[in-house]
């Protein structure tokens, strides 16, 4: 059985074949949010620390942190950055943390902060990411994502994909790392783009689970970009990849389709017990006898929360 822990100081989340399927929250990720992103290099963090409640409060296990905010100088603005970023956070939750950075220095900066035991995001097939980043990952002994593209890119063959991710392990063992630290992630191309992606992926995680023994996840939203309706659509691919051996992904769990998709594909899969979690959420009403809509049902958990602790 393989199963990634992934911890903070006081709580764990364990990603695996026969456990719930892991919500990476995305959220605390400048890349896009120009607003964000002037935030963070100002030194203002309020909406960092709105993003991370609102993510733990809708369901996310595991919280990915990313403070890419300029492509000038990373290797000096990064590190402090990221470091900032990583002490907020932890400060307003303590759920565990996926340390997302492509600048080395980032990533160490960000292990010497991080408490527990976080998740790096992320290692390549490219020799000169092998030689830096896997010793990081042991020196720390830490899981690591490992993406599946090297120095000729990214492969549409997703056999040539296989063999990266394949590299990859062989070469974190060399450093000591087991296989069972190593989330695999196959690459989710964009389905309107090449209409084999869906396809592809489902393979793909099929053989890493059943050939290398490895976890797995993705960037779920990437599948459905340049797409109409694209909740629905990634949504739907979470539940097929969840059912085809994917065990984790980095989404946003504000997003209801979304998190409603892992909640079936978990119930249909067999990971929640007894239906226990889905009959939580969906068979609470209020006294009139209505359906809860989900923002409600939000705010009746967080009431729910304050109760507990008066």
């Amino acid at each position: 059985m393989t199963e990634t822990l992934v911890a903070s100081q006081s709580r764990e989340s364990i990603i695996g074949f026969d456990r719930p399927f892991c919500v990476i929250g995305e959220r605390i990720n400048p890349t896009g949010r120009k607003k964000l992103a002037k935030e963070m290099e100002s030194g203002d963090f309020s909406t960092v620390e709105r993003d991370a409640v609102a993510q733990v409060e809708a369901g996310a296990m595991i919280l990915d942190v990313n403070a890419g905010v300029t492509a000038v100088d990373p290797n000096e603005t990064e590190p402090p950055l990221l470091r900032k970023t990583l002490q907020i956070v932890q400060s307003v939750t303590d759920i565990p943390i996926c340390i997302d950075s492509s600048v080395p220095a980032a990533l160490a900066a960000g292990l010497e902060v991080a408490k527990g035991r976080p998740l790096v995001n992320s290692v390549t097939g490219e020799e000169d990411r092998l030689e830096t980043i896997l010793p990081l990952v042991a020196k720390y002994d830490v899981p690591v994502v490992a993406i599946s593209n090297d120095e000729t890119g990214i492969s549409e063959d997703p056999d040539v994909r296989f063999e990266v991710a394949k590299k990859i392990v062989e070469r974190a063992a060399d450093h000591g790392i087991k296989s069972h630290d190593i989330v695999v992630d196959p690459l989710v191309m964009p389905i309107g783009a090449m209409g084999t992606a869906g396809r592809q992926v489902f393979q793909l995680c099929r053989r890493l689970k059943d050939e290398l023994k490895v976890n797995t996840t993705c960037g779920a939203s990437n599948v459905s970009f340049g797409m109409p309706n694209r909740r629905a659509l990634t949504g739907y691919f979470l539940a097929m990849a969840a059912s085809n051996g994917m065990t984790s992904a980095i989404m946003n769990p504000l997003h209801d389709e979304d998190m409603h998709a892992i909640l079936a594909a978990n119930v249909l899969n067999g990971t929640d017990v007894s239906c226990r979690v889905w009959t939580r959420k969906f068979r609470e009403v209020p006294a009139d006898g209505a359906a809860l809509s989900d923002a409600d049902q939000r705010r009746l958990a967080r009431e729910q929360r304050r109760r507990r602790r008066a």
